[in-house]
């Protein structure tokens, strides 16, 4: 059974389309709270590059059954995958990175998170069209990495061509 809360908001949703996913995931719980986050900020779809995920109890609305999940065996897989005309994001600490508050998200976006120990792969740094950095000098847990760029792109009205 679901609680209503008489002042929830829902987040507006805007044009154009955007997913979200994670290279080499190494812990599947991650992987459930991003796809709860994913679901409740908005978006059409996530993904996996690499890995494996069953259920997870982090996944405490169902997730799975209003929004898919994508597996993709490696990075090259989901490269050629990827939605026309949609940018690729890395969510990556790197001296190429924009800072989340300068950053302006494309229309049709694709947000790729690393792996909980190393990071993006450099092939996948190579691949992105931009890379954006979350504050601080310390990377955060995936999945809390995850939910700041999907709930950024809710709260800047305007999207950039790139």
């Amino acid at each position: 059974m679901t609680k209503i809360y008489p002042n929830a908001v829902d987040f507006p949703k805007p044009k154009g389309y955007f997913g979200i996913g994670i290279e080499n995931a190494m812990q599947t719980q991650n992987i459930g709270t991003i796809w709860r986050s994913a679901q409740i900020m908005g978006a059409d779809f996530i993904f996996i590059i690499g890995g494996n995920y069953k259920r997870m109890k982090t996944d405490t609305i169902a997730a799975h059954r209003h929004i898919p999940l994508f597996y993709f065996e490696n990075f090259q897989d989901f490269y050629k995958s990827l939605p026309f005309e949609s940018k690729l994001i890395g969510v990556e600490l790197d001296e190429k990175s924009i800072p989340i508050s300068e950053f302006k998200h494309p229309k049709q976006a694709v947000y790729l998170l690393g792996s909980e120990k190393t990071g993006l792969s450099e092939e996948a740094k190579n691949k992105c069209h931009l890379l954006v950095q979350l504050p601080g000098r310390l990377s955060l847990n995936v999945s809390v990495a995850g939910s700041l760029p999907m709930y950024d792109r809710l709260m800047k009205p305007t999207f950039c061509t790139i």
